[in-house]
């Protein structure tokens, strides 16, 4: 009981504190606010403002699509909440897949970020076709992947402090974390799919 609700309230506080972060985009010059991913801004300024303008809120979102209370006592909040979140997720996935095909970052990091695109994208969309059809159960399995893969911004980001803390070459570190950012996630998420537990994620953030 104490680990749940210590997970909870990790997956609400890092959520919504790097999506408060990762909003400096909003107000901040690109090379103030990420020099590294600046140039992106140069090049390619529609998926750079599209990827970083609403990832933020996707980020913002997700804990709040498994808030059981916010379901049961506000369902009309909640699907609006969600068709937020799908927006979100679609626009910034679209501009996040243009970057990783063009970033310079090197071809191991282009694929990382890529294929996390396009599963962003695809198993987002699957999720959001399941609520439609009102297959409620299927539905909030695929949003724990969906979910598990927004919460990749989360872990990329308390990759990056090790990296520059420690001094190890950016490069290549860069590379590593644009897999370790979210297939751990993925692979978590479908082992308690997999089990089929009712604790862990699901019931942690619910």
């Amino acid at each position: 009981m104490v680990l749940t609700y210590i997970s909870r309230g990790a997956f609400w506080v890092l959520s919504l504190l790097v999506a408060a972060m990762s909003a400096r985009f909003w107000v901040l010059s690109p090379e103030v606010a990420g020099e590294f991913v600046a140039y992106h801004a140069d090049l390619r300024p529609i998926a750079f403002y599209a990827h970083v303008g609403l990832a933020p809120v996707a980020m913002a979102l997700a804990p709040f699509q498994f808030w059981r209370g916010l379901r049961m006592r506000r369902p009309a909040v909640h699907r609006w909440m969600g068709r937020g979140y799908g927006v979100a997720v679609l626009v910034s996935g679209i501009g996040g897949l243009v970057m990783s095909v063009t970033t310079e970052a090197g071809a191991v990091a282009a694929w990382g970020f890529g294929v996390l695109a396009v599963l962003w994208l695809a198993i987002t969309a699957r999720a959001v076709i399941l609520a439609v059809q009102g297959r409620i159960d299927a539905h909030r399995q695929w949003m724990i992947r969906s979910v598990a893969l927004t919460f990749g911004g989360v872990t990329l980001r308390l990759y990056l402090p090790i990296v520059f803390a420690t001094g190890l070459p950016f490069d290549a570190s860069y590379s590593v974390i644009a897999w370790l950012a979210w297939v751990p996630n993925l692979i978590v998420a479908e082992m308690w799919l997999r089990r089929g537990q009712r604790s862990g994620l699901p019931t942690a953030i619910a």
